[in-house]
């Protein structure tokens, strides 16, 4: 079970597949744009994604305003939106640079229009995660591979389009997301990762992320995300529909790295490593003398305790020498051996 995206692959036995949601943050400015993807490349992000929208495919034109916006969607999109020779553009400018091009299309015809230009994996905002026909549609006409994000949805719903798209055969992510800007942290239930990951077993689960900071990435990829998509923006301040859930590029580098050092910590094999081999030699315990014990004493309780290094007789062996006969003189404050005392020594 797999989605390949250029020369990376999304898996569960592949790294995080880390990606920059340019969004339109870049308002219309295709420069804007192209120094967004340099960005990314420099954070470390395996893709920078942009958007397509086509205002009149997509909605109506008096379609409600949500509280992020400043005006009308319909509006915004007719003068921010990038036309279609841009994403070529942009495509090839990513190819270029060495990072991945993405693309959300928000509607079938736009979905349709950046197939001809060569997009290879579709991902899927959560207000189109139930417009089934247009999934399905997607997946068998023009056989793209589906990122779904999840966010406004049931299990119920998600299970209904989880059915729909496994039918057709095309590679499936969900990602866990909250369509909150930005969300109520008690609302994010990154619980639902987990749920997500045994309910839906021929999908890859992700996460999709509106926080305005990168702590809930960190804990996504501990569950097990696979995918972790980010908003990100050039400068905070800049107005926009997306700003206040946009994270900047030194705060996208800094969540690609601890991603990756959370990936790397996540073994589960419980062993004495190579370099805690010395710190082991005087980290632990052993056996010392608390006085000068004379050779022919029955030693006791009273006589030994435990100090560093760990190079002598182990602490935990305490009541096993207690009661045994010194062989020979042993000093105040030493460390013993097995050698010091009657009986065969223990391993």
């Amino acid at each position: 079970m797999q989605i390949q995206v250029g020369n990376k692959t999304i898996s569960y036995d592949s790294p995080c597949f880390i990606i920059a949601e340019g969004c339109d943050n870049h308002l219309g400015d295709l420069e804007v744009a192209k120094e967004m993807a340099k960005q990314a490349k420099l954070a470390g992000a395996d893709a920078i994604k942009f958007q397509h929208h086509l205002p009149d495919a997509e909605m109506l034109p008096d379609t409600p305003m949500s509280s992020n916006m400043e005006e009308p969607l319909y509006d915004f999109l007719k003068k921010y939106a990038l036309k279609l020779d841009e994403h070529k553009t942009l495509m090839e400018f990513c190819q270029e640079i060495g990072i991945q091009y993405m693309c959300t299309p928000f509607s079938y015809k736009a979905a349709e229009e950046m197939a001809s230009i060569g997009l290879k994996v579709a991902k899927i905002g959560s207000g189109e995660m139930t417009d089934i026909p247009s999934l399905v549609k997607m997946a068998t006409a023009l056989k793209l591979p589906l990122i779904v994000s999840t966010g406004m949805s049931s299990f119920e719903e998600i299970d209904q389009t989880y059915q729909a798209l496994i039918a057709t055969g095309t590679p499936l992510a969900f990602t866990n997301c909250v369509s909150e800007y930005p969300p109520v942290y008690e609302d994010v239930n990154l619980g639902v990762i987990t749920a997500m990951i045994e309910r839906y077993p021929k999908a890859i689960i992700g996460h999709s992320d509106h926080t305005p900071d990168i702590y809930t990435c960190f804990a996504a990829a501990t569950l097990g995300a696979k995918i972790i998509e980010k908003h990100v923006i050039l400068d905070k301040r800049q107005p926009g529909p997306d700003q206040s859930v946009s994270i900047d590029f030194q705060e996208l580098a800094q969540l690609v790295d601890g991603v990756r050092k959370i990936e790397a910590a996540l073994g589960n094999e419980k062993k004495v490593h190579t370099k805690e081999q010395e710190i082991r030699k005087w980290a632990f315990r052993s056996i010392v003398s608390n006085r000068k014990i004379e050779k022919g004493e029955t030693i006791s309780g009273d006589d030994i305790w435990s100090k560093r290094p760990g190079t002598g007789i182990p602490s935990r062996f305490r009541d096993d020498i207690i009661g045994r006969v010194a062989q020979r003189d042993i000093e105040e404050n030493v460390l013993l051996k097995w050698s010091d005392l009657d009986g065969n020594p223990i391993t």
